[in-house]
């Protein structure tokens, strides 16, 4: 089983659309919340990020055991997601990108057989790495969507 040009090119890129995203956008921009009772757009970044280490360690559990079972992610109940809505943007956006670049680097280098492996989702059941991969980026895709919504919305009000 071989990588797709769309999951590799995806992997490597997709997140950065979000420095565009809230290019022009001021700190205490990013970390209002334009919709009482949801995230702010700081709060998604966060979310990404957190959800990046989780997705590492994710693949790492699928290629070293048969079928490991995963339950379904909750931000809100991840200690390390409260303790990087502590951190500045500039750390978050920092490790997002460099944690990033760490795991192309890896994930793209997978012979056909990790590849091949298989986690078990609680939703979505069992899965390739491949289409952890694709799962992940369509995950990280609607995020990036509703930032691109919200960054809109805190921009018009200027």
């Amino acid at each position: 089983m071989e990588i797709s040009s769309s999951i590799s090119t995806r992997m490597q890129y997709q997140h950065k659309s979000l420095i565009d995203l809230i290019d022009g956008l001021s700190d205490e921009q990013i970390r209002r919340r334009p919709i009482a009772g949801k995230w702010s757009v700081f709060e998604f970044i966060v979310h990404l990020t957190t959800y990046q280490h989780l997705f590492i360690d994710r693949i790492k559990q699928i290629l070293s055991e048969d079928n490991p079972s995963f339950p379904r992610y909750i931000a809100e109940k991840d200690p390390s997601f409260h303790d990087y809505c502590g951190k500045t943007s500039h750390e978050v956006m920092k490790d997002l990108l460099g944690t990033r670049k760490d795991m192309v680097a890896k994930f793209l280098t997978f012979n056909p057989e990790d590849y091949s492996r298989t986690g078990y989702h609680q939703t979505y059941g069992t899965m390739n790495v491949l289409q952890w991969m694709n799962f992940f980026l369509l995950h990280e895709a609607h995020h990036l969507f509703t930032i691109f919504k919200l960054a809109a919305t805190l921009k018009n009000e200027k």
